[in-house]
């Protein structure tokens, strides 16, 4: 797998990280759709240097759609944004981001600031206290464009591998839309000038991947058991 390949190095501003962060004892986190649109567009909310109140004060005032933060984090001239984002893919139990940093602490802020209002919400939301999330976030530098690719393809193909849907297409909460169609909900990465594959090119290598993904996740499990057993 791609993550082993490249080593471990502090943010830093203009560098790409694979940022991946974990519920607690591989918890449920994301229950239902709203879950994930909350998560997702709090994320983009909070991506902005100029937010004034938290997600939640903003949601009950009613002053922003949703589609007025889509609006507004696309905008050029509105554009203040801690990080660029890249890929993602939010699963059951844990998200994927690949990030460029833009400012100085801009993805430990935007991490922290998401994390922490999606566990307020979520423990409204079931009755419940305490923390959600392993205690920090794992950040892993992206060091070439072929990792970059390769990268992009194990997150896109993470709810295949778990089994959750049968086609990555199917997957609602992640780019791999944005990377393969035109029809995607919303369009928020920004990668064309990273990532050299046309949309029929980048599904068809993401695809052949599927079976040998499931064998790799599989073996790594099995390690794991011996190991921990």
């Amino acid at each position: 797998m791609v993550i082993n390949m490249m080593r471990k190095k502090p943010l830093y501003t203009e560098g790409i990280f694979h940022i991946i962060s974990r519920s607690i004892s591989g918890y449920k986190i994301f229950n239902s759709d709203a879950d994930f649109e909350r998560f997702l567009y709090s994320f983009l909310y909070y991506n902005s240097q100029e937010k004034k109140v938290s997600f939640s004060e903003l949601q009950r005032s009613g002053s922003r759609t949703r589609k007025q933060i889509i609006y507004n984090y696309n905008d050029p001239q509105k554009a203040t944004r801690r990080v660029e984002i890249i890929c993602y893919c939010l699963m059951p139990t844990h998200i994927h981001f690949i990030l460029q940093q833009l400012v100085d602490g801009g993805t430990s802020k935007i991490i922290s600031d998401t994390l922490n209002s999606y566990t307020r919400y979520f423990n409204i939301r079931h009755k419940r206290k305490g923390p959600l999330w392993e205690s920090r976030f794992k950040s892993v530098l992206v060091e070439t464009d072929e990792q970059l690719l390769h990268l992009t393809r194990y997150i896109h193909l993470n709810p295949v591998t778990a089994r959750l849907i049968k086609n990555p297409q199917d997957w609602e909460y992640s780019s791999f839309k944005e990377y393969t169609r035109i029809d995607s909900k919303i369009q928020i990465c920004k990668f064309k000038h990273l990532i050299d594959r046309d949309k029929k090119g980048y599904y068809k290598f993401c695809i052949e991947r599927i079976n040998r993904q499931r064998e790799l996740a599989k073996i790594k499990k099995v390690i794991l058991e011996n190991y921990l057993g």
